[in-house]
């Protein structure tokens, strides 16, 4: 089910240069609820000339109901597993770009199949950022709680030291989102094409982990 059809070439030298050190290797977006996977994966997908894979969607067409209905009716254990099997299945499928739930880079096993068929981004997004573009929906079974702020922060403190083991951190902040995908284009080349000794920051939103 993707969404953008691949062409015969990339829109640039430089996009061109990333898909093509990508080979069969697909980019995945990780990071929290709210920070922006769905909206610039599916803006890098473009740039890249590849398709755009949401991997919620894909749950939701192989499990015939919605995210929300998964969880209430057999349990986040149950969505879990549906998770690993649907983006197992993504990464086989070819250079994509891959838009993940916020809980799916938790499972090891998910984790060491990004690690060897993928190179991942890190869409990082503070609390307040991240309320900002959820409170009005309605679709996040893990926000169902008194105090939805109080839930992010500690699924932040919990989750943060799983994503910062991903190949590439980019800020996910009140930014043009095009400025965002700027960012992900050039860490992308900077990860592909050359060999950092150690992680350093090349601007205010991007990091490099080796």
């Amino acid at each position: 089910m993707s969404e953008t059809a691949v062409p015969a070439q990339a829109n640039s030298p430089q996009e061109a240069d990333i898909t093509s050190a990508l080979g069969r290797r697909s980019v995945v977006l990780v990071g929290m609820m709210g920070a922006g996977k769905s909206t610039i994966g599916r803006r890098l997908a473009a740039r890249l000339r590849l398709p755009f894979l949401d991997a919620d969607i894909e749950i939701e067409a192989a499990a015939g109901m919605s995210i929300p209905d998964i969880f209430e009716t057999h349990g986040e254990p149950h969505f879990r597993d549906g998770e690993a099997r649907v983006i197992a299945r993504l990464l086989d499928s070819g250079p994509a770009v891959i838009a993940t739930g916020g809980g799916a880079f938790m499972r090891e096993e998910t984790r060491n199949r990004i690690r060897d068929k993928a190179v991942s981004i890190w869409l990082k997004a503070d609390v307040d950022v991240i309320m900002k573009r959820v409170k009005r929906r309605a679709d996040r079974p893990l926000l169902q709680t008194e105090d939805p702020v109080a839930t992010v922060s500690r699924l932040l403190e919990a989750r943060e030291p799983v994503y910062q083991t991903a190949d590439l951190t980019i800020g996910s902040r009140d930014v043009p989102h095009d400025r965002v995908v700027d960012e992900c284009i050039d860490a992308l080349r900077a990860r592909l094409g050359a060999v950092a000794p150690s992680a350093q920051p090349t601007t205010d939103g991007i990091s490099v982990t080796p």
